[in-house]
């Protein structure tokens, strides 16, 4: 695996082995765990589990991007992950905390709070003023691959040729980062959306090809509808790990998980 870095607030952070970011969904309507931790106390418990099971980094998200989901204001949206920020950021110093969001005025709001990394499922396509914001903090910035929106997504997998495509995709928002000054970007090829069953599959057993370009791979796979299709309903832990070690073995740097434990014993 190629050794690379994010600057973490001034500190270089090398992923010299794979990275377990742990989902913190302060939702009441995600797709596996919504509503299970969407209050300040039932957050803290979740955070406190996570970081026991040895999670290098938790994602915090308090917007749904499942398919179908609805838009919500933005104050909606950090009212309900605003606590649970504060409290991880001052509690825990060596956890890294991510936030899961497409708009700039989280971002922003997050970094006061102490947050380190922007995870936007857009890529930037649903706030003009994303990527000014994460290069002017210097924030890590996690770029996801997408089409549409999380309502009309499912209806845009007719791809010209998959991979080639998303390919070309990193490579124009990569240099409109870098042309803006950003200094770390994390790649995710976007499993679960806008791709279908085979798209996925086809997507993590060549996920090698995106080492083109020197940059640090993430990837969610934990207990999607394709995983549920291809293992079963009762499966989707199993099949979320079997999947998860594909991805590992061909490159991925940080696979994001609602089951911290059973992915740190994976990488181990």
């Amino acid at each position: 695996m190629i050794k690379r870095s994010i600057n973490i607030r001034g500190d270089l952070f090398e992923f010299q082995k794979p990275l377990v970011m742990g989902i913190v969904n302060m939702t009441p309507d995600s797709f596996f765990d919504g509503g299970n931790y969407n209050n300040f106390d039932l957050a803290k418990i979740r955070v406190d589990e996570m970081v026991r099971d040895g999670a290098d980094i938790l994602d915090i998200g308090g917007y749904s991007t499942r398919p179908g989901a609805d838009l919500i204001p933005i104050e909606e949206e950090w009212e309900r992950i605003k606590d649970i920020i504060e409290y991880t950021s001052l509690k825990y110093k060596n956890i890294i905390i991510s936030v899961d969001t497409f708009r700039s005025g989280i971002a922003r709001n997050a970094f006061d709070l102490g947050a380190h990394i922007i995870n936007d499922i857009s890529g930037g396509n649903y706030d003009k003023h994303m990527f000014k914001t994460v290069s002017e903090l210097k924030m890590p910035y996690v770029l996801m691959h997408i089409r549409g929106t999380p309502k009309t997504m499912m209806s845009k997998t007719n791809y010209k040729d998959l991979l080639p495509d998303i390919i070309d995709y990193f490579k124009k928002k990569i240099d409109l980062l870098y042309d803006l000054g950003a200094l770390d970007i994390v790649i995710d090829p976007g499993l679960g959306f806008a791709k279908d069953y085979q798209q996925n599959l086809d997507l993590i057993n060549n996920l090698n090809l995106f080492q083109i370009f020197d940059l640090p791979v993430l990837v969610g796979i934990s207990r999607k509808s394709f995983v549920k299709k291809k293992y079963g309903e009762n499966k989707t832990l199993e099949g979320t790990l079997e999947l998860n070690e594909i991805a590992l073995n061909n490159g991925a740097n940080i696979i994001r998980v609602h089951d911290v434990r059973e992915n740190k014993r994976l990488i181990k």
